[in-house]
């Protein structure tokens, strides 16, 4: 089919025109489990009735005005944010990657207004992906996502992940920060150790480096925690966080401690969109419901069902090698191209979406229940009996 779009995207012959739940229909009626969730975006699956009647109110009432006034739902959602996190200040914006760039412009700003013009390095971790802004792709390094986009933004060094004395010695008198993912996403489901996040926060502290967490993917209840770095007990500076945090509805935060916040002065940075009334009072709904005790206990929970009963499948199949993750942030290894088990896993009806690595991704809605796990995994385990056959 002829399409005025760009070419960009290597869509699938498939859409849907409705959703319920974790579950998507395409026009014609199929039904799909969703364990893609947009990557890690419908965070209280499709159509929930509380985000409906949230967005429908606020549209009712009040669309956009512009940050050049007070918005009192973004203000509620800043407090709260705050309040649930080390944070003790808030920039919201349209996505992750402006959520990355906002940390790192703010990394920048804070150094040179503290009087160290001189720091305005990062480092950053190979297997990385921090967005797709000239700045966010230089700090993830990948070659497939700077090719044809040179030269390279300046000022971004990538070592090993989980490799702390290679983090020691790329520090100089530039280096500004350090950003890590808790948990990397695109990167095939990597979780940083305790330990090493431990450390980070010594090497920070020890050579007054910012440290920079990375939650557009992880956060906001995706682990089994609001914030993945919870796991670990450290505490970022500056921390970026999107996706969930709108249960699909575009908004993404850059949330830092308050001496460092207060380096954006007015005029520093902006965004037209970012936090407007829509955005937030979606976003305040959003954490009725996932900073709850009981409902981040329930993804703990139902995730390590997932894990359990992916195991028992993949012990009789030589197509995973490995599965890996925390909570409701999945990865399977795989031994024949990723792209071939995201197809077959279609056929079976079970939507699931690639990383690097050939990984395979599952980041399901966090409200799935035990019995969709247990669908999913049927599907899984006639998929890659097809594949053997």
């Amino acid at each position: 089919m002829s399409s005025n779009l760009m070419a960009n995207y290597g869509r699938f012959e498939l859409g849907f025109d409705r959703g319920v739940g974790s579950y998507l229909y395409t026009p014609e009626g199929d039904r799909y489990l969703d364990f893609a969730s947009g990557i890690a975006v419908t965070s209280l699956g499709h159509s929930h009735p509380a985000l409906l009647a949230s967005a429908n109110k606020q549209l009712e009432k009040l669309w956009h005005v512009s940050n050049l006034y007070t918005i009192e739902s973004q203000s509620k959602l800043a407090e709260r944010l705050c309040k649930n996190s080390f944070a003790d200040k808030v920039f919201f914006c349209n996505s992750g990657a402006e959520a990355v760039e906002a940390s790192l412009k703010l990394a920048r700003i804070y150094h040179n207004s503290s009087g160290a013009k001189d720091r305005w390095k990062v480092i950053s971790f190979r297997n990385g992906f921090h967005g797709r802004t000239f700045a966010t792709i230089a700090a993830s390094g990948q070659p497939k996502y700077l090719k044809g986009f040179g030269p390279v933004f300046d000022g971004f060094t990538q070592v090993n992940f989980l490799d702390i004395e290679a983090v020691r010695s790329v520090i100089d008198s530039e280096t500004a920060a350090i950003l890590v993912e808790p948990i990397q996403g695109e990167g095939g489901i990597h979780v940083a150790s305790d330990s090493f996040l431990k450390e980070l926060r010594e090497i920070c502290d020890k050579n007054d480096l910012l440290l920079i967490f990375d939650e557009v993917q992880c956060g906001v209840g995706r682990s089994g925690r609001m914030w993945a770095h919870e796991w670990s007990g450290v505490k970022p500076d500056i921390m970026a966080t999107a996706k969930a945090l709108g249960g699909g509805f575009p908004i993404g935060a850059c949330m830092a401690i308050e001496e460092v916040g207060n380096a954006f002065i007015p005029g520093t940075h902006g965004s037209t969109f970012g936090g407007n009334p829509v955005a937030s009072a979606i976003a305040n709904t959003v954490l009725d419901i996932v900073d709850e005790r009981e409902f981040l206990q329930n993804v703990t929970n139902v995730g390590d069902i997932l894990v359990s009963n992916l195991q028992e499948v993949i012990k009789r199949s030589s197509i995973i090698s490995e599965i890996r993750g925390r909570g409701l942030m999945v990865g399977l290894q795989c031994l024949i191209p990723a792209g071939d088990v995201i197809s077959a896993f279609r056929k079976q009806k079970l939507l699931s979406v690639g990383a690097e690595g050939n990984t395979v991704r599952f980041l399901p809605p966090l409200i799935i229940n035990e019995l969709e796990v247990n669908e999913a995994c049927t599907a899984v385990s006639k998929a890659l009996q097809r594949l053997e056959c």
